[in-house]
C-alpha cells in the first residue's frame, strides 16, 4: 500500500489523468451532440448519469483487466518452445489496438476531411438517448483503459486517474474542447503518446521472446519533455507577430 504514496505514483496519476482528459475529447464531443437532443431541463441529469456510468464502466474494466494481467502468469501455449500466458496476450493485443487506433486517428487528422456526426432524432426518448451515451462511452473507453494499464502499475492509481478525468470532463468539457480545438497540436501530441504506449504494450506482450521490458519512467520523461516543448511553442506563437 505504501507504494501508492510515492513521487512515482503521483507522477503516474497526473500523467495518466491529463492523457485521459485529452484523449477523451472526442468522447466529450460525441456525447455533447447527443446531450443537445435532450430537453434543457434534463441535461444536467443526463450529464450526471454519463459521469456515473462512465466511472463505473471504466473502473469495472480496469479491475477485470488488471486482475487478468496480474494473475495471468500460467502459460497457455508455446511458440517455438517459448511460453505465452494470458498477460502476454492482453498486452500484445492491447498494444496492437492502441497502435492501430492512434495511427488511424493521426491519418484522419492529416488526410481526411472532418467527420460529421450522424443526425439523431430530436424526439428520441430520454432513456434511449442515455443508452446511446453509455454505448458511445463504452466504445471510446477501451483505448483509455488499455492506456491506463500500459502506464500505471497499480489499479488504484488507474481508477483514481479515470475518476479525476471524468470529473474534469464533466465540469470543464466545453472549455477543454474549445482549448483543444484552438491548439490541435495538443491532440496530435496525445496521439503520439498513444503510439508510444501502444509500442510499450506490444513490446511487453513479446516478453517471452526478448526477456526484457521498457521502464515506464522513460515514457513519463518523454511525455513530460514533449509536453513542455509544446507549451514553449504555444507561448512563442502567442508572442511572435505574424507577417
Amino acid at each position: 500500500m505504501e507504494d501508492l504514496f510515492t513521487l512515482g505514483s503521483l507522477i503516474s496519476l497526473i500523467t495518466l489523468a491529463v492523457l485521459e482528459v485529452v484523449l477523451g475529447i472526442d468522447n466529450v464531443i460525441f456525447v455533447s451532440i447527443i446531450l443537445g437532443r435532450i430537453p434543457p431541463e434534463r441535461r444536467l441529469l443526463a450529464r450526471r448519469l454519463w459521469m456515473i456510468f462512465g466511472i463505473t464502466l471504466r473502473a469495472g474494466l480496469l479491475l477485470a483487466l488488471g486482475w487478468l494481467v496480474k494473475h495471468g502468469e500460467k502459460p497457455l501455449f508455446h511458440v517455438a518452445e517459448l511460453p505465452f500466458n494470458l498477460r502476454n496476450l492482453i498486452m500484445f493485443a492491447g498494444g496492437l489496438f492502441l497502435l492501430y487506433k492512434a495511427v488511424k486517428e493521426i491519418h484522419h487528422k492529416l488526410e481526411e476531411p472532418a467527420r460529421e456526426a450522424a443526425p439523431l432524432s430530436a424526439s428520441a426518448p430520454f432513456m434511449a438517448l442515455i443508452g446511446q451515451i453509455v454505448l458511445i462511452d463504452a466504445v471510446f473507453s477501451f483505448d483509455s483503459i488499455v492506456t491506463a494499464i500500459g502506464l500505471a502499475k497499480h489499479v488504484e492509481i488507474m481508477i483514481a486517474a479515470v475518476v479525476v478525468a471524468m470529473v474534469v470532463m464533466f465540469f470543464f468539457a466545453q472549455g477543454i474542447g474549445s482549448f483543444i480545438e484552438k491548439h490541435p497540436t495538443l491532440k496530435m501530441l496525445a496521439l503520439s503518446f498513444l503510439v508510444l504506449v501502444g509500442f510499450m504494450l506490444f513490446f511487453e506482450g513479446l516478453e517471452p521472446v526478448h526477456e526484457s521490458h521498457i521502464p515506464k519512467g522513460y515514457a513519463y520523461f518523454a511525455m513530460a519533455f514533449s509536453f513542455g516543448v509544446e507549451l514553449l511553442n504555444m507561448r512563442v506563437r502567442r508572442t511572435v507577430p505574424t507577417a
